[in-house]
């Protein structure tokens, strides 16, 4: 991660802002017989390009996405992973997090501590992930097929939800309450804001999420659509005891 990151600091001093950069080797936690660990490991020197419309800074939710996409394509049993706010001194509390299979950590993601970038001279924000192969589970057996490539002509859309919820529900338990509530219809769910403050009673937040429903065979009536509306609320109400917010 260092020489990644010096890297990246090495492109954005000439010009070449934005930079994400990869790479798979070893990685050595200690001398121990044993530290030393398969990885494959990204980051992200995030700088948005000037627009009349600002664009927002890259976060957290940025990179566990592209975080997400690697592990899928890795075979990783992605919906089965469970999110931690644990992390080592380097990453940035509260803007970082552990996917975790287990006890195992599978990955570790988010913005780096901008006193580990000072300490080798990277300027801040920087995000990151680091993936350990080694305990990721062994591929399936091999002999299964992939299914047919879907074509889907019908144009998606989106929808919109916020809830409040408790402050120790986690966001993964809001999308995977709202994918769950009706797997042939829903395409993807997005967490797109978090919001504490004085309009929310104590130990509250609100969460928003956006739902993309993907019509296979017709386009979906406003019926169709209030349904589905009403399919993901209950969802998700029901795994977190939130309430839809107004």
């Amino acid at each position: 991660m260092p020489q990644l990151l010096a890297a990246a600091q090495a492109n954005a001093n000439r010009g070449f802002d934005d930079a994400r950069l990869f790479e798979a080797g070893p990685a050595y936690g200690n001398t121990n017989e044993g530290g030393q660990q398969r990885t494959v490991c990204a980051v992200w020197q995030a700088r948005p390009p000037r627009h009349w419309r600002a664009a927002p800074q890259p976060d957290i939710f940025d990179i566990k996405r592209d975080l997400l996409i690697v592990l899928e394509a890795l075979g990783a049993p992605v919906g089965s992973l469970q999110t931690s706010s644990d992390a080592p001194a380097h990453w940035r509390p509260g803007r970082t997090g552990a996917l975790k299979l287990g006890s195992k950590v599978i990955a570790y993601y988010g913005e780096i501590h901008p006193r580990a970038l000072k300490a080798i001279g990277v300027e801040a924000p920087a995000l990151a992930f680091e993936i350990f192969l080694d305990a990721l589970p062994a591929p399936r057996a091999k002999g299964r097929t992939k299914p047919p490539l879907e074509k889907l002509d019908l144009q998606p859309l989106t929808r919109d939800f916020a809830f409040i919820v408790d402050d120790g529900v986690s966001a993964q338990d809001v999308v995977r309450a709202a994918y769950g509530a009706d797997k042939a219809l829903i395409a993807d769910v997005n967490l797109f804001d978090v919001y504490r403050g004085e309009r929310m009673s104590a130990g509250k937040k609100s969460l928003a999420i956006e739902v993309t429903l993907q019509p296979r065979e017709k386009t979906l009536t406003d019926a169709e659509i209030e349904a589905a509306s009403a399919k993901i609320v209950t969802a998700v109400v029901k795994a977190t005891g939130g309430t839809l917010r107004g």
